[in-house]
């Protein structure tokens, strides 16, 4: 059985462990192993802080972190407009869940954030979807063309 659950500060060098997994996966590295893990391991750890915009989630099984998904909020600025009660976006990122443990795995993290985002007043969530991963957004209710406009500075 897979238990999902807010990720603690505690739980920083296993995710930083599974960022490693995901992201050097995708193209080769431009550090080694360990110094990523290390740097990120400390961002992670100051991230989950009670007090961050950062909230993140974790797929456990027998113990051992297998997926985690990571969401920011985002304040807006104020507007006195009656159509907009919530004041805040959020950005969904990092979605991962290992191999082995695949098969709704990355489907219930979504789901927590998103329940994280229902109670917290967000407005909406936006995300860059890896072409493998947009009928799991789809599924959720996310947009395929949606209003999201991004500039790309460097290159």
């Amino acid at each position: 059985m897979i238990e999902i659950r807010t990720a603690t500060v505690a739980d920083a060098k296993a995710l930083a462990e599974l960022r490693w997994e995901f992201r050097s996966a995708q193209s080769p590295p431009a550090e080694s192993h360990d110094a990523f893990v290390r740097r990120c391991a400390v961002w992670m750890r100051r991230e989950l802080q009670i007090d961050s915009a950062w909230q993140a989630w974790v797929a456990v099984e027998n113990h051992v972190i297998v997926g985690q998904v990571w969401l920011q909020s985002i304040a807006k600025i104020p507007n006195p407009s009656p159509l907009t009660e919530h004041e805040q976006v959020a950005y969904l990122s990092n979605l991962f869940v290992r191999l082995a443990s695949r098969g709704g795995t990355g489907t219930r993290l979504v789901e927590a954030a998103l329940a994280w985002c229902r109670t917290h007043r967000i407005d909406r969530v936006v995300l860059w979807p890896s072409k493998r991963s947009v009928t799991l957004y789809v599924g959720q209710g996310f947009s395929q063309g949606g209003e999201v406009m991004e500039l790309k500075i460097r290159t």
